[in-house]
């Protein structure tokens, strides 16, 4: 069965986003993501839960404790999910800009 570092890196890698992209989504650093790939920190409560948001699976599904999958409600396969997070990271980006821009 594998663990929350194995199955992070899995799902990350299988979704295409990178250590950095994944990092914008949670609000996180990506040595934080590279940390718990890593199995040298344990991410808190709310962070687990936001990983699992991210992914679509279950808390459980990440710490092991189950080998299923949650089901997706909007029927994403992994290269659409994957669209969809590289857009949302891109987004992110680019409203940093933009609010940087503003303030100056």
């Amino acid at each position: 069965m594998y663990s929350l570092p194995e199955r992070l890196r899995r799902l990350r890698q299988s979704t295409r986003l990178s250590q950095k992209q994944l990092a914008r989504l949670l609000g996180v650093d990506r040595s934080t993501i590279s940390s718990y790939e890593s199995n040298i920190r344990q991410p808190p409560l709310v962070t687990l839960s936001r990983i699992a948001d991210v992914f679509g699976v279950s808390t459980d599904y990440l710490l092991g404790r189950t080998g299923e999958l949650s089901g997706d409600i909007f029927d994403l396969t992994g290269e659409d999910k994957a669209l969809l997070y590289r857009m949302a990271s891109e987004l992110t980006e680019k409203n940093r800009t933009i609010r940087q821009l503003q303030e100056r």
